[in-house]
């Protein structure tokens, strides 16, 4: 029994050993430092364990240009969002192509040492544009953009650390260890659920629906940097924790963290969801409503449409695309417009708006809408915050 290939056929690993880890920090002495925003410091975890495969590092100029402009690797393969590490203009003079740099953490902790084949300038227009579908810095990831250095540097990157802090270390797999855990459960076809938000009704069905046609399920919540608005992780892993252990089948379902920082960036953000799913050895992903989209960027399905776009011979992973599924009264079950011909008035539908203040005041939502059990967690947590 075999999984299916990681993207580009190879999971990278550029995590060194320690004799080496120890040989590089000595020589790094001499290196020009790079303090890594909180993104970057995601990026290079998902480069370091292979999430990110076929990329040995950040990208370089070539590679900067064809992501942006057609979606794909210079090799052809695709790959929908550019992963960099710039510097700032004053700080460019430091670092040239053929040297070296000290990648560091926010406390100044050794990361990596990156070797620079490619030093260029940050088209952060070209990005915004084109990866984003817009320039307004109103968008949390264009923000992020606009707020990087002018200058990019690529190369791969040997990892003496990947993080020194990491969460939630009983889930944080690495797509070696999620693809020898579905391998000791014999699970050939998977699919995966991304989800920065707990799980609701809605998603709950839906995954329910998907795992009809697959041996497991993983559910894999993004712990990565999201907005300051989004509900905090550990919360949101109590809430998988409770629905696991009462509304699924323990033997089908598993969950594990993806150290990730969301983008925001709609359409090919679901494409890059995907390629990380499939090197986690999943062979399924789940696209919604709305997938990685923020405000009104995007259209309902345009994470969806994207899909289409792509070779499917060379994406190799298997979209599921889902319409957005409610509680019909008159059904008395979970449906979406494929599935139930009732006009609106039958479905339950809370704004996000509308549950914070029900959680603010101590009220549990509707069971159509969550289950009790995910109410209570955030009920309480709503409690802490005031």
């Amino acid at each position: 029994m075999s999984l299916i290939e990681p993207h580009g056929g190879k999971l990278v690993n550029r995590i060194v050993d320690a004799a080496k880890a120890k040989t590089l920090l000595g020589e790094a002495k001499s290196f020009p430092v790079i303090k890594l925003s909180e993104r970057e410091q995601c990026d290079l975890e998902m480069i370091a364990i292979g999430a990110f495969s076929p990329l040995t590092g950040f990208v370089g100029e070539e590679e900067f240009f064809t992501i942006c402009n057609e979606m794909r690797l210079p090799t052809g393969l695709p790959w929908p969002a550019p992963i960099t590490c710039t510097v700032s203009t004053e700080q460019a003079g430091k670092f040239n192509v053929g040297g070296k740099a000290l990648l560091v953490d926010d406390q100044d902790r050794p990361l990596a040492v990156l070797t620079i084949t490619s030093k260029y300038k940050h088209n952060k227009d070209l990005e915004a544009e084109k990866v984003y579908k817009t320039l307004d810095k109103q968008h949390p990831g264009v923000a992020i953009v606009y707020g990087e250095g002018d200058v990019c540097l690529g190369g791969p990157i040997d990892v003496i650390s990947a993080n020194y802090n990491p969460e939630f270390t009983e889930h944080r797999l690495t797509p070696v260890q999620t693809r020898e855990e579905f391998t000791k459960r014999g699970w050939q076809s998977i699919v995966a659920f991304q989800t920065r938000n707990p799980i609701h009704r809605a998603h709950e069905y839906i995954t329910k629906v998907a795992l009809e046609s697959c041996d497991g399920l993983l559910i894999h919540p993004l712990v990565g940097k999201t907005k300051s608005d989004d509900i905090p992780a550990d919360v949101r892993m109590k809430c998988y924790g409770e629905l696991m252990k009462d509304y699924y089948p323990a033997a089908r379902v598993f969950l594990s963290v993806m150290p990730s920082a969301m983008r925001y960036a709609g359409p090919r953000e679901a494409i890059l969801h995907a390629i990380i799913r499939k090197n986690y050895g999943c062979t399924h992903f789940i696209v919604g409503r709305d997938h990685a989209g923020v405000g009104t960027y995007y259209g309902t399905y345009d994470a969806q449409k994207i899909f289409d776009e792509i070779d499917a011979s060379l994406l190799k992973i298997t979209p599921m695309k889902f319409e957005h599924s409610f509680y019909c009264k008159a059904c008395q079950g979970m449906a979406t417009t494929k599935t139930c011909g009732h006009d609106k008035s039958h479905q339950v539908f809370l704004s996000g708006t509308k549950v914070r203040e029900m959680l603010t005041a101590g009220q549990l939502p509707p069971p159509e809408f969550t289950r009790p059990q995910v109410a209570q967690i955030l009920i309480e947590s709503y409690k802490t915050q005031k």
